[in-house]
């Protein structure tokens, strides 16, 4: 066996099980959703989550790679690569095109899972599978083209290492679209000046699913390298690390002297926030930089949420502070801190002026394709709940059963699944 067979098997390995921990990381946004909403809607956000994980990668693996990682044409999107059929070799791997499209599905699964949160409690769930299939063939296959895929922004020297932008930025603007336009949840804002608050069903969970998501995120970072022998690795983990821990610590302090008590699920999101905001610069900054996005990704969270509440737009999750607002924010900080031209690391304007063009891009093209999207889905299928199905929980309305009963006793089919409508 030859070094470089031993390399490619090495390569295959890492990116197969990193993949995995990124897969694992839906578990972590199915408990983290479900733990926030109202226990009466828990089963429609795993209902969710299946939607993405499986529509999704069918999308993905049909068009959506292709589009992405293809051929370049002109700039915008591949033209290669459907179906993992036609040439790819302009992607110079070590490793089979089979193995990156799984890593990649990955990461495409994590995107529109930022979506369903931001929309939870009131979104008609044959709209979301239709915004699944947008999502997952179009919208951020051609903007992860732009950027990784061989794309205008990747050509101007834009960094992105494993998506602050492309992934979080992205589906946080496309969140927000949905969240706007789709409207709040009944009685969000109809108790005077002040919103009122749907208590989480069920914070011990949400935190299991942060522990999920927080670690799948070292799969997600440094599974980047796509190389197992990449000499960064060890660096990245312990960035993101750094970050993460400083962004959960920051909410934490400035809520306890703030309010008097430390806020769980503020410090669960500055968390989150922290990873989001580490996910663009992990194997470009130092451990100080990192404690900074991170610690500064956090207050950054709380600031979007307050500015989310002010302008009466309902976001359940956090869904644009942990991902949108972060993602911002961790993303110009390449511009500022990058060891690979950096304005305080001597490198000058230039990359934070890509940094900055790259995501007004990013973002505008979340928001508008994702606004437009559902205005065209909205034609065929109505993108809102009913009054009486909202009330009712979309458990039952969507699903036919709760999340948990207090029977065991058997019922008769029929009576969970009543003639259908629509």
């Amino acid at each position: 066996m030859t070094i470089h067979e031993i390399h490619a098997g090495l390569d295959t390995i890492w990116v197969v099980l990193t993949a995995a921990m990124i897969l694992l990381m839906e578990g972590g946004f199915a408990l983290l959703e479900a733990g926030f909403v109202r226990s009466k809607n828990s089963v429609n956000i795993i209902m969710k989550v299946f939607a993405d994980i499986t529509i999704g990668t069918l999308c993905y693996y049909l068009a959506g790679f292709g589009l992405m990682w293809g051929a370049d044409y002109l700039g915008i999107s591949g033209k290669s690569g459907f179906l993992l059929n036609g040439d790819l070799s302009h992607l110079k791997l070590s490793i089979s095109n089979d193995t990156f499209w799984l890593f990649q599905a990955a990461f495409v699964i994590a995107v529109v899972s930022i979506v369903s949160g931001a929309v939870a409690e009131r979104i008609n769930f044959r709209a979301y599978l239709l915004y699944v299939v947008l999502m997952t063939v179009f919208i951020y296959p051609i903007a992860g083209h732009w950027v990784w895929g061989g794309g205008w922004l990747g050509k101007l020297g834009m960094q992105d290492f494993a998506g602050s932008a492309v992934i979080h930025a992205l589906g946080g603007f496309s969140a927000l679209a949905a969240a706007k336009l789709i409207g709040p949840r009944a009685g969000k804002f109809t108790l005077g000046p002040e919103s009122s608050i749907a208590l989480p069903s069920n914070l011990p969970l949400a935190s299991v699913g942060a522990f999920l998501l927080w670690f799948g995120w070292f799969g997600f970072n440094a599974g980047s390298t796509l190389q197992a022998t990449d000499g960064r690795i060890g660096h990245i983990a312990v960035v993101t690390m750094l970050s993460a821990a400083s962004g959960g610590a920051a909410c934490l302090i400035y809520t306890l002297f703030i309010y008097g008590r430390s806020d769980a699920p503020a410090v669960i999101n500055g968390s989150l926030a922290g990873l989001v905001g580490i996910t663009a610069g992990c194997a470009y900054v130092s451990d100080g930089a990192a404690i900074f996005i991170g610690a500064s990704a956090g207050m950054i969270m709380l600031a979007a949420t307050s500015w989310l509440e002010a302008k009466r737009i309902d976001d359940p999750v956090g869904a644009f502070p942990v991902h949108a607002a972060s993602g911002v924010w961790g993303t110009i900080a390449v511009g500022f801190f990058s060891g690979d031209g950096g304005l305080f690391t001597g490198g000058g304007w230039k990359l934070l002026a890509v940094q900055l063009l790259g995501l007004a891009v990013l973002c505008a093209w979340g928001f508008l394709l994702t606004w437009f999207g559902l205005k065209l889905i909205k034609i065929w299928v109505p993108i809102r709940s009913t009054e009486e199905e909202e009330d009712i929980g979309l458990d039952i309305s969507y699903h036919g059963i709760m999340a948990t009963h207090d029977s065991a006793d058997f019922i008769k089919a029929e009576n969970m699944f009543p003639d259908n409508k629509d």
